[in-house]
């Protein structure tokens, strides 16, 4: 029983005998800079408005909106991803609002952009699901099916606006085929070349996305199922995955995170491009709730959630905790 390599010779325990001891042989560290803030901005408001199904998470004004891109920046946040809520009036079947120049995304992403600069990577969600008055990611058909080359040619337009904004990523969310080659020829057609694409490449149709429907002011009705992925599959996501690259994709999602984490490992390992993974509504809600009925320590839960993520391969994590957890992390 004394020999090498057993017991009592092999003692794990020994690394993991004083806090110190346990953060120096710690595999996965997490860093401020590994995160970026969804933020959502909402046209027509002079106030914040919280939004129930997420506390601590609320709809920007304006003003707020740079108010928070300068606080996560301070904590050492890398990026903030812009979500834009235009008044419902200015919904209509084809998400003009979308192609604005003068629309609600478009406006925050100048302001944003003229708050920061360069110092903190300006993202926007590049999707129609926001703008249109049937709350589908792309145009319909004459079926009321979501037309995939038809919303190409609106991402195209979307993409070239968020760039003449002063946007430094965008990130095709809709789950259209060839969406990111498209992408990638309209910002390049307007010499946009510099502009990034944060792929979600692997997006599937989950139930825990249910909270951001109140964030963005969704008007869908059904379900997203004929272009979102089918949460049974991972070899249909890395398909996803190498389309996406071939069409050009300079980062790739996975979203949801904590539920597929053997699909981000899988990601990970498969890629030579930053990977992100997107800690999305229904994950922050589950916690936020639990936490609030006393169940589990809500601090040390996000932390821990976040270091999964990590873990699992995440170069980087959307997450709506992302400045508090970067001040947990960085002292500030």
């Amino acid at each position: 029983m004394n020999s090498y390599g057993s017991f009592p010779g092999a003692r794990p325990r020994r690394l993991r005998t004083t806090p110190v001891m346990r953060r120096m042989v710690a595999e996965t560290r997490l860093h401020p800079a590994d995160l970026i803030l969804p933020a959502f901005v909402r046209e027509g408001i002079t106030e914040p408005v919280p939004i129930g199904a997420m506390p601590g998470v609320v709809q920007h004004t304006r003003d707020t909106l740079r108010k928070a891109a300068v606080e996560a920046l301070k904590a050492g946040v890398s990026g903030i991803m812009l979500f834009g809520v235009p008044e419902d009036a200015k919904k209509d079947a084809a998400g003009t609002a979308g192609t604005d120049p003068d629309g609600i995304l478009q406006v925050a992403i100048r302001d944003v952009r003229a708050e920061v600069g360069d110092d903190l990577v300006i993202m926007s969600d590049l999707c129609l699901d926001e703008f249109t008055d049937h709350g589908h990611c792309g145009v319909l058909d004459a079926e009321g099916r979501v037309d995939n080359d038809a919303t190409l040619e609106r991402y195209a337009e979307m993409a070239q606006v968020q760039a003449d904004a002063g946007v430094h990523v965008v990130g095709p969310s809709g789950m259209m085929d060839g969406q990111v080659g498209v992408v990638r020829d309209a910002l390049d057609t307007i010499g946009k070349e510099d502009v990034a694409i944060l792929a979600y490449t692997v997006k599937y149709s989950s139930a825990f996305y249910g909270p951001f429907r109140e964030a963005v002011g969704s008007s869908l009705k059904g379900d997203r199922k004929t272009y979102q992925q089918d949460p049974a599959n991972l070899r249909e996501s890395m398909r996803e995955l190498a389309l996406d690259l071939e069409e050009g994709a300079d980062m790739v999602m996975v979203k949801p995170a904590g539920p597929y984490l053997d699909v981000l490992a899988k990601v990970a390992d498969a890629v030579d491009v930053p990977v992100a993974a997107y800690q999305i509504s229904g994950e922050y809600a589950m916690v936020e709730a639990a936490a609030e009925k006393g169940w589990i320590d809500r601090d040390k839960a996000i932390l821990e959630s976040l270091t999964g993520i990590r873990r699992a391969g995440a170069q980087m994590i959307l997450t709506y905790w992302a400045t508090e957890a970067a001040r947990k992390l960085g002292g500030v």
